[in-house]
């Protein structure tokens, strides 16, 4: 009988992502529960935005949970390497296979090219594709211009007419038109996969009988299935899960909803509590009860409970059983869970030093540190009025600080100032007439300790949410401000 190989495949290039731990809390069940095997792969092929220290957020935010790999990057096994940037020559073999094969040719099209196809299409109303343009090529031609060094990708040939079935654990079979399906680019100029193509290489050589993923990948999956028949290979069996929602219905963002996992973890939410909301996201214990461990949902777990309702993430929904877990701890452990939490020797000395030079007492420690131990802030708008700017220009000011932070992928007290300059610069300011701003709203107090020490010591995921906290407080960004204000963004050094 074949062992049930499962496996999660997340992109370093930000915060670890709730979605990527709903995603891995179910592949890791399935596996468990069959007695099988639950593998961690790092999708690093999108070389500009994928950092190394991403990839250490994902395995130590994923471990918090208490989610453990039996093969990965930092484990091993014997299915390596398991980052996809260390499998550059397995891809190109399997590439020029399929084009010998006939499966795949060299795309040659410039981006202008592809642009100009691609508006013409939308003003017909057609659905915008590749139009085989280079798919005509003579074979000995195009093998000639790559020879030559010509720039090009590879693309994968798909049918024009016809209907795709993917077979899906959840949904049964789903009928999708071809002539919804792009020609899509296998190989990157780089020479770098693309997802398709590394993905399914990757899940066949490493042996992954079970796929499951997010919905949002289902419109596509012809084009998986494709290639598992171009290259002669079983296809995986696929379940698509149901997209985590924000309490309105849309699509969990974190513009809407904090979506890193590291945020909760400085929230303050106990990780089985957290781990314990994940599995109630569209799927049930067969008694209904709503707080269970990570053990009892493997012993109880069948992936045919999972509702295709889109499961909402409510973060009031989420403190109250975080509440529950907490009110259950012998009290011994609660007061060991602070204390690992902020009241840990380690995060007590990154603080000391920027209080000790600013009180007499111990007594005044409390008031002046507090917003260090602290989730939300209660903001008063009136600290956020500015001599030099009008209430737009603050809630601008803020709002492209908060967006360059958000890209920001080495924290430091460095980069943070470099934000903030550049920013201030680009509205004819200098810094010191943006850190009024920053003040409120990073500590709650018009002046405290060096606010660029606190945002450096409180981390990415509370600085953030907290000048989000203060721009929604000073009346939020509309979609036309939204929309003028990114142009602005784009031209921040």
């Amino acid at each position: 009988m074949t062992t049930v190989r499962t496996r999660i495949a997340p992109s370093p290039t930000g915060d670890p992502h709730v979605g990527t731990a709903y995603i891995a809390l179910f592949n890791l069940c399935f596996a468990r529960q069959h007695g099988g095997q639950f593998i961690l792969r790092i999708e690093d092929t999108d070389q500009v935005r994928s950092t190394r220290e991403s990839e250490q957020q994902i395995y130590d935010a994923l471990r918090w949970l208490g989610i453990e790999w039996d093969e990965g990057p930092d484990v091993g096994g014997p299915h390596g390497p398991y980052r996809q940037s260390e499998r550059g020559a397995i891809y190109k073999k399997y590439s020029d296979e399929l084009v010998a094969k006939g499966h795949a040719f060299p795309c040659f099209c410039s981006a202008e090219r592809l642009d100009a196809v691609r508006a013409e299409q939308m003003a017909s109303k057609e659905t915008p594709r590749y139009d085989g343009h280079c798919m005509h090529i003579a074979p000995e031609e195009a093998q000639r211009r790559v020879a030559a060094g010509e720039s090009h990708v590879v693309r994968m040939k798909v049918p024009s007419e016809g209907v795709c079935v993917v077979k899906d654990m959840l949904r049964g079979e789903v009928e999708i038109g071809w002539d919804r399906i792009d020609m899509q680019v296998l190989m990157k100029a780089d020479g770098l996969p693309t997802y398709f193509l590394a993905n399914v290489v990757d899940d066949h050589l490493m042996g992954i009988t079970h796929v499951l993923r997010g919905e949002e990948w289902l419109p596509s999956a012809p084009k998986l299935l494709k290639l598992y028949e171009y290259f002669g290979w079983e296809a995986p069996v696929n379940c698509y899960m149901p997209l985590l929602r924000n309490p309105d219905k849309s699509k969990l963002s974190k513009r809407k909803n904090p979506t890193s996992i590291t945020f909760y973890q400085r929230m303050g939410f106990l990780p089985q509590a957290m781990l314990n909301y994940l599995g109630r996201m569209g799927w049930s214990m067969p008694d209904e009860r709503e707080k269970f461990t990570l053990d009892e949902m493997i012993a109880n777990f069948d992936i045919t409970r999972v509702s295709l309702g889109g499961p909402i993430f409510d973060l009031e929904k989420l403190s109250w059983l975080n509440g529950q877990w907490l009110r259950e701890l012998p009290v011994e452990r609660f007061a060991a869970e602070v204390q690992k939490w902020a009241f840990n020797p380690e995060y007590l000395m990154q603080i000391a030093p920027h209080v000790q030079g600013r009180v007499e007492t111990f007594s005044q420690i409390a008031p002046l540190a507090a917003f260090f131990f602290s989730g939300g802030l209660n903001l008063d708008a009136s600290l956020f009025e500015h001599k030099k700017l009008s209430p737009e220009q603050v809630r601008q000011a803020m709002q492209l600080v908060l967006w360059k932070l958000e890209a920001l992928r080495q924290w430091s007290k460095d980069g943070i100032t470099a934000v903030i300059q550049a920013v201030a610069e680009s509205m004819g300011l200098k810094l010191r007439d943006l850190m009024p701003l920053m003040f409120p709203a990073i500590t709650g107090q018009a002046s405290s300790v060096s606010v660029l020490d606190a945002m450096e010591i409180l981390g990415p995921d509370l600085t953030r949410f907290r000048l989000r906290q203060a721009i929604e407080l000073l009346g939020g960004v509309s979609k036309k401000e939204n929309k003028e204000w990114e142009k602005l963004l784009a031209a921040i050094a």
